[in-house]
């Protein structure tokens, strides 16, 4: 061997250590900035502002090594045959999950991603793909595949209403976005909620067509997305039950949000009646036209391609069938009772219906098809070519009023099996020697609206010869003061007891001002907070800030911000932490109070401490620390145990007999507060 061969040889294996360096020595800024990157216009080519991306999409083969990927690579084989051979969806074109091709194509290049071994080959298939893919399918990837890639743990996704406006904004303030950026003059534009005073639906606007909510929803449904099979790394703990408690919740707030407006709580949707509420969205798609609309008092029609009403009926009739029989069937034909624990998890994923329900054959898929129902009432017959209605994206379903009448209508099949089990016992409620002494809130429970304000930049096309200008929307939300919540809390037990913390809000009357009985309102109850702390033997003093709330995240910073915050950490070599945002699914902590009465709205404040050693699912230190991480009371953890045993809305998820006997019990307290609307902040 000669000297000369020996240098070359060296020379190879440093190359290559660098380039394995450069593979998996990417620091948190730097997937942060790339992940910005690949998301700038999704709708044109990759930017020269990223000109590492850009190489990368033009030079990137993902076939050329596919020692790089987990599966050996036959997700990438597969999708770049569907690619060569113009099998996928073409670009400028609309994207529905609903649609099953449309998805095929999204799952084919998440499959690609998450089978990536190193974050290189992950970006690099990324930026090719985004530019030979429908930029929805494309987004929609992307975003699952960043929530679920061990890669990008510590990734924090932008707000969609940032990364595809067109879907959050309404036709006019986007028109005026173009005319802006045509005419170089920087713009900020106010977006008003859909509808008139003509319409009472429109009084509660503010909660279906927030765009913080609207991320909650799409993102609950990535993070728990109804296709995932666990070989794609892991198995969702109580996803089925997680499913009906996150719509629960949802239709739960949004009652109390129309009782504070004067209005009845919504009413549940029937097949063999007419929709009583129309609607118009004022939206529409970067390509592909209007939104369909709906008028007034339509009544279901069959929507070629998806489902017969009759058939819709079927599956509803044998769900409830199986409630009253207390077993489901599954694929093989055995019985999987419902009546136990884990009921609503099988009842919730049947209704869904997940690729983990029993039996998808017989059961049908009771939530998933019947928004394409919806969905597709503007035009059931295909005579129009419309595309897809509100009800078939869940980042924009919760704008229609039917979205709250559908989940109600499955909310009261999911309260059908909850009053069919046994009342909670003694031994379930108690928490011996544990009493709670008092329970006061610090502060003004106190609503306001304000002025947000979000970039439009994403919404309007690029040209080499019209520079940028900032354009911004801005719309009006609900927001509150801070507040904290104080609970004096007696041990008797002569040690340490660990304690689970569950804090409930529930409406005290309905529209025509009667008193709900404590089983009546049980099931309107808000879940504010869950979380855990250590009771010393004696005197206890808890306090829990709102801010602080695991139903709850904070505002996710805007794609600027983090844009601006991933730059400077990428270029100084600072860690770049943004852990309090990890989380896209949650209430928006702003929405933590419903919005109350002028003159003030009284509510039950529920308190109940439960023995943690019993019901507490992970280590006790960890818990008490960070409650297991943020928004995890309806979002749960990414492939853990959820951290509480107990069923999701105990003890007031169950039939109350008798409530006196509830409310005896010294580790439960209810007060009564109100919650005041300022209409002048």
């Amino acid at each position: 061997c000669t000297l000369a061969t020996m240098k070359s040889f060296a020379v190879f294996v440093l190359a290559l250590v660098a380039l394995c360096g450069s593979a998996t020595a990417e620091s948190d800024a730097q997937k942060q900035h790339d992940i910005l990157g690949l998301l700038y216009k999704v709708d044109a080519h990759v930017s020269s502002k990223y000109p590492e991306l850009q190489d990368l999409s033009k030079n990137f083969l993902p076939t050329a090594d596919l020692s790089l990927y987990k599966d050996g690579g036959k997700a990438v084989q597969e999708l770049m045959d569907d690619v060569e051979n113009h099998r996928v969806l073409e670009r400028h074109h609309f994207f529905s999950l609903f649609n099953e091709d449309h998805r095929h194509d999204a799952l084919e290049l998440f499959e690609v991603l998450m089978n990536c071994k190193d974050w290189h080959t992950a970006v690099g298939n990324a930026a090719y793909f985004r530019e030979h893919m429908n930029e929805g399918a494309f987004v929609y990837a992307l975003y699952v595949a960043v929530i679920h890639s061990p890669l990008s743990s510590h990734v924090v996704l932008p707000p969609l209403y940032e990364i595809t406006p067109h879907m959050f904004a309404n036709s006019e303030v986007i028109n005026k976005a173009y005319s802006a950026k045509m005419k170089q003059t920087p713009g900020k534009f106010h977006m008003d909620h859909t509808g008139s005073r003509k319409n009472k639906e429109q009084r509660v606007a503010y909660f279906g067509e927030d765009i913080g909510l609207n991320v909650h929803h799409v993102t609950w449904h990535m993070d728990f997305p109804f296709w995932w099979d666990d070989h794609y790394g892991h198995h969702f703990d109580r996803k089925g039950e997680l499913f009906f408690w996150v719509h629960h919740q949802l239709t739960a707030r949004f009652d109390a949000e129309r009782l504070s407006n004067h209005l009845d709580e919504v009413d549940e949707l029937y097949w063999n009646k007419p929709i009583a509420e129309g609607f118009a969205p004022h939206t529409t798609y970067k390509y592909g036209g209007e939104f369909p609309a709906r008028p007034d008092n339509v009544n279901f029609q069959d929507v070629d391609g998806v489902a017969r009403i009759r058939d819709m009926i079927i599956m509803e009739q044998r769900i409830r069938d199986a409630i009253a029989h207390g077993f489901v069937v599954d694929g093989e034909g055995k019985h999987i009772d419902i009546r136990g624990e884990h009921g609503i998890d099988v009842l919730g994923d049947v209704i869904e219906s997940s690729t983990y329900s029993p039996n998808s054959e017989y059961y049908g898929a009771l939530h998933n098809v019947a928004h394409r129902v919806l969905g597709g009432q503007g035009d059931p017959k295909g005579k129009f070519n419309m595309p897809p209605g509100v009800m078939e994206h869940f980042e924009t379903a919760t704008r229609d009023p039917s979205f709250f009448r559908l989940h109600k209508y499955m909310d009261n099949i999911f309260k059908e099996h909850k009053d069919s089990l046994p009342h909670y016992t003694k031994a379930e409620v108690e928490f011996t020697g544990i009493a709670i002494d008092a329970v006061n809130v610090k502060g003004k429970l106190e609503t306001f609206f304000e002025d947000f304000e979000f970039s439009l930049a994403n919404a309007v096309d690029d040209s080499d010869n019209v520079e940028d200008v900032a354009i911004t929307a801005v719309v009006s939300r609900l927001n509150h003061e801070p507040f904290d919540l104080e609970i004096d809390v007696t041990n008797n037990n002569g040690a340490d007891s660990f304690a689970t913390v569950r804090v409930y809000l529930c409406p005290r009357r309905n529209a025509n001002g009667v008193m709900y009985t404590l089983n009546e309102g049980r099931w309107h109850c808000i879940e504010m907070d869950k979380f855990w702390r250590t009771l010393h033997s004696g005197e206890n003093h808890i306090v829990r800030h709102s801010a602080d709330a695991s139903t709850t995240t904070p505002d996710i910073p805007s794609y600027d911000d983090l844009h601006t915050k991933a730059e400077a950490a990428v270029a100084s070599g600072e860690e770049l932490d943004l852990h309090k945002y990890l989380r896209g699914c949650g209430i928006p902590n702003r929405m933590i109070l419903p919005k109350g009465m002028t003159g003030g709205m009284e509510f039950a404040l529920v308190v109940v401490l439960s023995d943690g050693d019993q019901d507490a699912n992970g280590d006790h230190a960890t818990l008490e620390k960070d409650g297991k991480g943020e928004s995890h009371a309806q979002c749960g953890m990414h492939g853990e145990a959820y951290p509480d045993k107990r069923s999701l809305g105990y003890p007031l998820d169950r039939v109350i007999p008798d409530e006196a006997v509830l409310l005896n019990f010294p580790n439960l307290h209810r007060s009564v507060v109100k919650v005041t609307h300022n209409d002048h902040h």
